[in-house]
């Protein structure tokens, strides 16, 4: 019997159908992005939160301090297999190699997921994602918030209208500060003291154990190491690619190459240049699309991006879509502007966007029968995207060749080691990992 066994079986909650009663949500990872999803969701006014579960006892009691009489879990297999009669609803904000075994056996037992990006670090898990989203029914949604943002459906509305002509090329950077990068890389095999109250057996979950290094891994550095995150790319390339991916109705690319010393260690690397090629669409200038992405505060030439008037700086984060009638610029979470300005006044932009809360959004649709805006059917395809282009870190100055069907590398066969990887002893899951 796998371990997500025990859990199956479960009928899906009926009583959040009424509008009249409150969805019973539970709240695994209780920390950072998992307990800003927790609280947001809890705002809603037919939410209660109803379970608690984190590794790590500190978080946990935080998060009850806001939700007293919320049951209190360490193993979110255990919440699974035996309080799953007691909420009709899941959040998941673990770290991301954590993401697919807890969101496969919460669909299982036909929950609804509200699941923290990217969707998960492999491309195989995000089609096991997406497949039993589809047979279980329920409301699924991706969190990367940015896509309810008036801003965001705006530049998918410009894409789909043509304001700049068929795209040509697109650009994208991202240069934030890393937050989550390590203070500790050096990896010693004696372990330091555990922080009291820490599972890090559970923590490492469906991965190998590793030794517990202070400021290494939990709480906020695992992005940066290949076994738990997926790198800066894996991480806000969901975001940037969003409008772009929907807007021009995108799937994977067929090759990728990164153009900067890539990774061999246990460490993602920390900036590169990618570049994608997409099959063309109908809002394509042609039968291939090429995007580049940059990070790592590796920008490109600023005289070569057209900007508009109103812009005093570079930014840290953007992007510029080059169409065949003119051009988009966007900052990241700003507005987007059609270029040249005076050929495209405001007259001419979309209008009629509603504010909208992602997080209430996932709620309501669950409340009104109805899929939210980011189901897992859009949101696997968009991190599949993304994560192709992860595969070239491992693989710097090399094309990699997308066979999306087959869903593997065809020219080097080493690089499909990263599209499904199997889950230690014990924590394996049937059709997962």
């Amino acid at each position: 019997m796998t371990l997500a066994a025990s859990a199956f079986g479960f009928p899906a909650i009926t009583r959040a159908k009424s509008l009249n009663s409150l969805l019973q949500v539970a709240c695994v990872g209780t920390a950072r992005m998992g307990g800003n999803t927790m609280r947001s969701v809890a705002r809603h006014e037919k939410v209660k939160i109803t379970a608690l579960c984190d590794v790590d006892a500190a978080h946990l009691a935080q998060a009850a301090a806001d939700f007293p009489d919320a049951s209190k879990h360490k193993d979110w297999r255990e919440l699974l297999a035996s309080h799953a009669d007691k909420f009709d609803a899941i959040t998941v904000g673990t770290p991301d190699h954590s993401h697919a075994n807890v969101t496969v056996t919460a669909l299982r037992a036909k929950k609804h997921v509200y699941l923290q990006k990217p969707m998960a670090p492999t491309i195989h898990e995000c089609r096991v994602i997406a497949a039993e989203a589809e047979k279980a029914g329920v409301v699924t949604q991706l969190g990367n918030q940015g896509r309810s943002s008036i801003e965001s459906r705006m530049m998918v509305e410009l894409l789909k209208s043509g304001a700049i002509g068929k795209v040509k090329e697109i650009i994208l950077w991202e240069n934030k500060k890393l937050s989550w990068w390590p203070r500790n890389t050096t990896l010693r095999p004696q372990a330091d003291a555990l922080p009291e109250g820490l599972d890090w057996d559970l923590w490492c979950g469906v991965r190998e154990p590793v030794p517990y290094l202070a400021d290494t891994y939990h709480p906020q550095f695992w992005r940066a190491w290949f076994d738990f995150g997926v790198g800066e790319l894996g991480d806000m390339g969901c975001h940037h690619f969003d409008a772009t991916v929907d807007g021009l109705k995108l799937t994977p690319p067929k090759r990728v190459k990164q153009t900067t010393p890539g990774s061999n260690g246990p460490l993602w690397g920390d900036r590169r240049i990618v570049e994608f090629e997409f099959g063309g669409t109908e809002f394509t200038a042609s039968d291939t699309l090429k995007l580049t992405w940059m990070d790592g505060e590796l920008t490109p030439d600023p005289s070569l991006i057209k900007t508009p008037k109103s812009l005093s700086k570079f930014p840290l984060q953007g992007g510029m879509w080059v169409g065949e009638k003119g051009t988009i610029f966007k900052q990241y979470g700003q507005r987007p502007f059609v270029l040249p300005e005076e050929d495209f006044p405001n007259t001419r932009y979309p209008t009629g966007f509603k504010p909208q809360d992602h997080y209430f959004d996932w709620v309501d649709a669950i409340l009104e029968n109805r899929p939210a805006c980011d189901p897992f059917s859009h949101g696997s395809n968009l991190t599949q995207c993304v994560l192709v282009g992860t595969l070239a870190d491992r693989f710097p100055q090399q094309t990699l060749e997308w066979d999306d069907a087959a869903m593997k590398v065809t020219n080097i066969p080493e690089a499909n080691a990263l599209v499904k990887r199997a889950y230690r002893d014990g924590w394996q899951i049937e059709g997962l990992g």
